[in-house]
């Protein structure tokens, strides 16, 4: 029997460093409302949603720097808070990312998922696989990607989470609610992420993203041509969303910040839904504030679970040990030459 629900995801098109949070949460405000229009439960917003990508710059600053981060509870904060009423109002489930100031001065870059049902956050994660550099390029001409020098590896995990009071749409059947998990962006690259989500029988996955269409500082030495890059970039992005969907038998929900940040630095777009075959059910066909719209049926999850991936059956985690007692790479020795 069939378990339907409809998501969405918000694309946001460009944030100029000059925009204010309110004029932004307006702006998100309106796809909500659009979304709502659509019968859309779920709507997922980007990674760092709130402000342009301010980890391209360098700051000395210490007060310019704290005012790029959400301190205390991003869901009743002034600027912050009328998304989440509007969530409430419409009764609409949302996850959004933001920058993080913990009580004890910590920096994270965190999603939510708050459900507009219930006016709380069900689940909070912080990004674990964080990319780029502490110090920036001697280039003077570099684009900087300098999240690690302005946020902390996430120490959450990857947890999912049923989402109470979100019916599926039909007759209710046994599996009851559905299940989610969150990740941001760099954590999409790497298969131990949506295992690990695999393993607790995620569902739904929702990734919010800032991908800069042209890098060639941070990404290859080879990656010069700014439409190749460009290319290569969505590429990538579609590339482990479908593989990792499929074999982790679940839908996953991609939403990109896109367009030219502060007038010049291009995000590339990309939004999308995936089913559990690695599908891809609907994209964003524009640079600007968008909204990506699928309807999923869960019971679609069960094949790939219950036959080609079937974790009980299939995995064999006595050859896996090195995934968790290594980092780096630790090449094999070289073979002699015969007879010695």
């Amino acid at each position: 029997m069939p378990r339907m629900i409809r998501l969405a995801a918000a694309q946001l098109g460009a944030i100029h460093i000059t925009d204010s949070r309110s004029h932004v949460v307006g702006r998100m405000i309106t796809l909500l409302e659009s979304a709502a229009s659509q019968a859309v439960q779920v709507v997922l917003f980007p990674e760092l949603a709130f402000t342009t990508f301010f980890p391209r710059y360098i700051i000395h600053n210490e007060q310019q720097l704290k005012a790029w981060y959400e301190h205390g509870d991003v869901t009743i904060n002034a600027d912050t808070r009328p998304l989440f009423d509007k969530a409430k109002e419409l009764k609409i489930d949302i996850s959004v990312g933001y920058a993080e100031a913990t009580e004890d001065g910590q920096h994270f870059n965190t999603c939510i998922y708050f459900s507009g049902r219930e006016g709380r956050v069900l689940s909070k994660y912080r990004k674990v696989h964080i990319p780029g550099t502490f110090e920036p390029d001697d280039d003077p001409d570099a684009v900087n990607h300098l999240e690690k020098r302005y946020f902390k590896p996430g120490d959450l995990g990857f947890q999912a989470f049923r989402v109470p009071g979100l019916e599926a749409q039909g007759p209710p059947v046994e599996r009851g609610e559905p299940i989610f998990g969150m990740m941001i962006c760099n954590d999409r690259r790497w298969a131990e992420s949506w295992r690990v989500l695999g393993l607790q029988g995620v569902e739904i996955v929702l990734c919010g993203f800032n991908t800069p269409a042209f890098a060639p500082h941070t990404r290859s030495s080879l990656d010069k041509d700014p439409e190749q890059s460009e290319r290569m970039a969505l590429f990538h992005h579609k590339l482990v969303m479908q593989a990792h969907s499929y074999t982790n038998a679940t839908y996953s929900v991609a939403a990109a910040r896109s367009g030219y940040d502060d007038g010049k630095y291009k995000l590339i777009a990309g939004s999308c839904i995936i089913d559990p075959e690695g599908v891809l059910l609907a994209e964003s066909k524009t640079l600007g504030d968008e909204l990506v719209v699928a309807d999923c049926d869960l019971e679609l999850c069960r094949q790939g679970k219950g036959k080609t991936f079937a974790f009980d059956r299939h995995r064999r985690t006595e050859h896996y040990g090195r995934i968790v007692a290594q980092t780096g790479v630790v090449e094999p020795p070289r073979i002699g030459p015969s007879g010695a």
